[in-house]
């Protein structure tokens, strides 16, 4: 054979090779080569929804003096004839980025799955923390997201259901039905989701949880214990997490998650654990994305 067939050769095999690991479940990929598959890129024919900026969010009751972006998905096959399901994103901008460095892509992955009827028609909602403006010139912002997501009660859950979602219903025709309501969020961000869904369960029963905190940065601590000892709620929870992830001060995070599993595993809720190897990022969650939502969705009947 040629040198130039041989090196034809070449490139053709790792272009087999290039498409045949975007094939490949991430769950089956090598340790810490969890990788973005198919589901997390654009696809030709399928219908793109719509990101839309929404203005700062600076009138909250529940968290007054605070600012915030925010930003809404729309699917491109929503019907204002019809209640749209709703799922709603802490530490939203690092979800809805669609870029090459995104590691969630959730408006792609939404596009795909929503398009192949995987997942109901989905409003997402996708919110940053927020931040108190500084006192003077020149000083920094001073987050107030560890309050907002870190801490026991239904304060947050409030701030959706009395502030956020009646503003979205302003525009969007939203279900009222709890089955047809997620929440998720990574690290803290997980924290605060299942939070909303324990305090609120008649309003949301999805939960999607990353690399959860479920440590003592707060008393967030006592959710495997609590779930032990109270009456089961009708929640279904998706959780991801690694060997990898944080042991410091507040807990060892691998080691909580474990617990939060066995605690949902004895009590029988509905419930699904992903446990890797990656750390405490968003490489394993956003790699399973669209295997988490379709298990989240799955029987989901409007």
């Amino acid at each position: 054979m040629s040198k130039n067939g041989r090196m034809n050769s070449k490139v053709a095999l790792a272009l087999i090779a290039s498409l045949l690991a975007s094939m490949v479940p991430a769950r089956l990929c090598a340790a810490g080569s969890y990788v973005l598959g198919l589901d997390s890129m654009p696809q030709d024919g399928v219908p793109r929804g719509e990101v839309i900026k929404m203005p700062p969010w600076t009138n909250s009751t529940v968290f007054p003096g605070t600012h915030r972006d925010w930003c809404v998905y729309v699917p491109k096959q929503y019907d204002p004839a019809r209640p749209a399901c709703v799922m709603v994103f802490q530490d939203g901008g690092g979800y809805v980025n669609n870029g090459t460095n995104g590691q969630w892509r959730v408006p792609t992955v939404f596009d795909n799955l929503i398009a192949r009827k995987e997942m109901p028609i989905t409003i997402g909602i996708f919110i940053n923390p927020g931040e108190v403006p500084p006192a003077e010139p020149g000083q920094k912002a001073r987050s107030n997201r560890s309050f907002e997501y870190d801490s026991l009660g239904d304060q947050y859950a409030r701030f959706l259901l009395e502030e956020i979602l009646p503003a979205v219903g302003k525009k969007y025709n939203l279900t009222k039905d709890p089955e047809g309501r997620a929440i998720a969020g990574i690290s803290s961000g997980a924290i605060c989701a299942w939070t909303v869904a324990l305090e609120r369960p008649g309003e949301f029963r999805k939960v999607l949880s990353a690399v959860g905190s479920f440590t003592n940065i707060r008393g967030v601590n006592v959710y495997p214990s609590l779930i032990r000892k109270t009456e089961k709620k009708p929640i279904r929870i998706f959780l991801q997490d690694g060997s990898g992830d944080l042991d410091n001060l507040h807990g060892n995070w691998p080691l909580a998650n474990q617990e939060m599993a066995a605690a949902l595993k004895f009590m029988g809720y509905d419930y699904k654990f992903e446990f890797g190897t990656e750390g405490h990022n968003a490489k394993h969650g956003g790699a399973i994305l669209p295997d988490s939502l379709r298990w989240l969705w799955r029987d989901f009947s409007p």
